[in-house]
């Protein structure tokens, strides 16, 4: 694990599916991607926290983006000093953090509802396809191909999430189907609860999925072609995600639904399975 970051957090990315897919990295790859995501986690929680009042969570999340400034100006990095060895190794950039942040903040400004749909795509942008381009430095990826991989997986990646975690969603009050979509199969917008509740709104979420098996697709092809570079971890994350999206299709979103989890035996075999074609 990256030195520097909190213990708290150490548990929770050791803990997870994204820790044994990102073993499979060198060392100093393996310590850089731990690092972004636990700075990932650290902002997250900030955002998700509803024993915090917005203001007191906007000003965590402004204080992350001093220390992101103060990481790169020579200044004290405060909560980002771990941060230091995997944005100078691999020469991360900042404006990618600070895009992970505000789409944090997107959160914290108030509870997403039914956004447009140019609103929910600059927010994958953010939340996901922005820490896409962070890993791709790590993973040793041309910048252009990198960039188009990351657009096209981080949506897929974010897409699913949305899809998956709907009541969840709904339970701290957001929304993040889109509004045109939500229109089109007949879900009255409301409140989060009963637009999670309305039967129709297996109709408005077959559409997103679409869209992500659409990016899942593109970022195939581009991994496909062999760019240089690591390729197994983002590989292993498309199939994994993949699997979970294909999963949802076939129960549907009418509601009850069961939300559906990898599996880490699974995940473990699509490892092996993967290291044997890469």
């Amino acid at each position: 694990m990256s030195a520097g970051v909190p213990v708290a957090l150490q548990q929770k990315v050791a803990g997870s599916s994204f820790y044994a897919g990102m073993r499979i990295l060198p060392k100093a790859e393996r310590e850089a991607m731990f690092a972004i995501y636990a700075f990932c986690r650290e902002v997250d929680d900030i955002a998700d926290d509803q024993q915090s009042e917005r203001p007191a969570r906007a000003a965590a999340l402004a204080q992350w983006h001093a220390d992101i400034d103060a990481l790169y100006d020579g200044g004290d990095p405060g909560h980002a000093a771990y941060l230091r060895p995997a944005a100078q190794h691999f020469g991360l950039d900042r404006a990618d953090f600070h895009a992970v942040i505000d789409g944090m903040m997107m959160d914290v400004e108030r509870d997403i509802r039914w956004p447009s749909q140019a609103e929910l795509d600059l927010y994958c942008d953010r939340v996901a396809s922005a820490v896409g381009r962070l890993s791709v430095r790590i993973f040793g990826m041309e910048q252009v191909v990198g960039t188009e991989l990351s657009h096209h997986l981080g949506r897929a990646l974010q897409l699913t999430n949305i899809l998956r975690d709907i009541d969840e969603d709904a339970r701290i009050g957001r929304v993040y189907l889109p509004h045109e979509l939500l229109q089109a199969a007949g879900v009255a917008m409301e409140t989060p609860e009963q637009v999670a509740a309305d039967p129709h709104i297996d109709a408005a979420c077959r559409p997103l999925a679409a869209r992500a098996r659409q990016h899942f697709a593109r970022s195939d092809a581009i991994l496909a072609a062999r760019p240089a570079g690591h390729r197994l971890a983002p590989r292993l994350m498309s199939v994994v995600y993949a699997k979970l999206l294909a999963r949802m299709e076939a129960n549907g979103w009418k509601p009850p639904r069961e939300r559906v989890r990898p599996s880490k035996l699974g995940l473990v075999w699509q490892i092996i399975l993967l290291g044997l074609k890469f």
